[in-house]
């Protein structure tokens, strides 16, 4: 459900079945309209400060054409009401809600049924707080729109929504924007940061999206305590990383993911660097594949634990430009004898069906398979079949890292 939103102590009320329009042009600016339980039509628009209120009864329905409420200005409110439906132009962005503007807030709304569910628009300070945004649910992801958009919208926040069945939750060329505690599931990119640079994302789910997050050409971003569950498939991610640098991600947990981590071709910049501390990458076909992103990467203190694989390199080459140092390696099978914590001996990586495959992608069909185990356990028994190793950490940990899973409020 929305969360609970407090009724304005003075609006004008509009019975159901009434124009709203006429009341909201009416009001002066910075007032307030209020919504009765019942059906009213769409094509509104709320602006100059106005504020309008309803109860989740309170169903402002598209008539199947263009966007259902646009709110627009500065210091405009949506509080609590439901937005049913909008037009199906892809190419004109409809959707439930349109907003353009500076200061406006959509608190503890229901959006169903809409092609796009919140588009946001060249805006700056815009808040989306405690909504509940159902999609249409297509079976084709592309057929859908995406459950919130922003474009070119700087110091926004997007905090504790619930979005579903939609196609993406997609951040593009914004600034200073905090994703924060939203839950994200049965759709294509659960967040998806594009062109973007100081941003938050912090304490989000995103379960059984093909995607769990995809960051690409951004920079400066903050990427702490998020669940990335269930992206399965062939596309199957949780994080994905392209072209971007000075991101830090920590205290993350990946589970059941195809791959949990796939990073391409970051850092980009010359000076820039990533680093990935304190996640758990568990039960996952590949914990980590790195393409063309050798160097400029560091994995400190990270679990990898019941993968098939922990870390594959594509394209050829190895991760020894990488720094690793005290990750937790459930195939670690070293020992401490001076009892401080630390593998007395490196972590090292060789992994011959990796390199296979990684040259041969179609071998994957054997992943899991007799065959390529035999691979792996003939070059261990056999030192000089052995392939170089793909990363090296020197000083593993003895100790399980534990990883909490963010919070559900």
């Amino acid at each position: 459900m929305p969360t609970p939103v407090h009724r304005p102590p003075q609006c004008v009320e509009v019975p159901p079945g009434q124009p709203v329009q006429p009341a909201l042009d009416r009001t002066p600016d910075g007032g307030a309209v209020c919504l009765l339980p019942g059906i009213y039509a769409g094509h509104l628009v709320v602006d100059r400060g106005v504020t309008l209120y309803g109860p989740p009864s309170a169903i402002v329905r598209s008539d199947g054409t263009g966007t259902t409420v646009n709110a627009l200005g500065r210091n405009t409110r949506l509080l609590g009401f439901t937005i049913e439906g909008s037009g199906r132009r892809y190419d004109k962005m409809d959707a439930a809600l349109h907003i353009q503007g500076d200061e406006i807030q959509a608190d503890g709304l229901l959006i169903r049924g809409a092609v796009f569910g919140v588009n946001v628009e060249r805006s700056r300070r815009v808040r989306l707080h405690g909504n509940v945004i159902r999609g249409t649910g297509e079976a084709a992801l592309g057929l859908r729109g995406d459950g919130i958009r922003f474009w070119e919208t700087t110091d926004s926040s997007i905090e504790g929504n619930f979005i579903s069945d939609s196609r993406d939750l997609v951040i593009r060329y914004t600034r200073r924007t905090r994703i924060l505690g939203n839950t994200i599931t049965r759709g294509r990119y659960g967040l998806h940061l594009m062109y973007s640079s100081d941003a938050i994302l912090e304490d989000n789910r995103s379960i059984g999206n093909v995607v769990g997050t995809f960051i690409m050409y951004s920079h400066e971003v903050q990427y702490r305590r998020n669940l990335l569950a269930a992206s399965t498939g062939a596309a199957g991610m949780g994080l994905g990383m392209k072209e971007s640098g000075n991101v830090e991600v920590m205290d993350n947990i990946a589970l059941r993911n195809t791959v949990s981590l796939y990073i391409d071709t970051s850092p980009l910049q010359l000076g820039d660097h990533n680093r990935f501390s304190h996640n758990a990458f568990v039960l996952s076909e590949v914990g980590i594949i790195l393409h063309s992103s050798q160097r400029g990467n560091t994995f400190e203190q990270n679990s990898f634990h019941d993968n098939q694989e922990q870390v594959r390199v594509e394209g050829g080459g190895d991760a020894l430009g990488s720094e690793w140092e005290g990750n937790d390696f459930d195939d670690y099978a070293g020992f401490d004898f001076d009892g401080d914590g630390i593998g007395d001996v490196p972590y090292e990586l060789h992994s011959f069906s990796s390199k296979l495959l990684s040259r041969f992608p179609n071998l994957a069909f054997f992943r899991g398979t007799l065959a390529l185990d035999l691979v792996d356990t003939v070059t261990h028994i056999l030192p000089l079949l052995k392939p170089r190793a793909l990363l090296i950490d020197r000083r593993p940990t003895m100790q399980r890292i534990s990883v909490e899973v963010p919070r559900e409020d």
